[in-house]
């Protein structure tokens, strides 16, 4: 089984609502990285020309390779990555081997059957 890396950069206020979407898009986990920071095309200046940094968090998918298409698009739409700038950014990413993610492949065997 072959898998592809989502990694989704959120604002924190976005990671429920992302982490529900992608599951029910077919995820069966996630890993979550609190207080990251990301700056965008311009530096976000508040009073007396202060930098702002908005709290952001790291989501990371590990994804059957067939679901990833749907996984990804589904965490964009939700977290309105195109709609609204600075809301987010997600990539996806092959992944060569993996380790430790054999009570996913049991789960993710049986939903393909399922959907066949």
């Amino acid at each position: 089984m072959r898998f592809k890396l989502i990694l989704a950069f959120v604002e924190d206020s976005k990671t429920d609502a992302l982490l529900n979407a992608a599951r029910e898009s077919g995820a069966t986990g996630a890993t979550v990285i609190n207080n990251a920071r990301g700056e965008g095309l311009k530096k976000a200046r508040g009073i007396f020309g202060m930098e702002i940094y908005s709290q952001r968090d790291v989501l990371l998918f590990l994804v059957e390779e067939h679901q990833a298409r749907k996984i990804l698009e589904r965490i964009a739409e939700v977290g309105e990555f195109d709609d609204t700038p600075g809301t987010g950014i997600a990539v996806q990413l092959d992944v060569e081997d993996a380790l430790g993610v054999q009570h996913q492949i049991k789960t993710l065997v049986h939903q393909m059957a399922d959907e066949l």
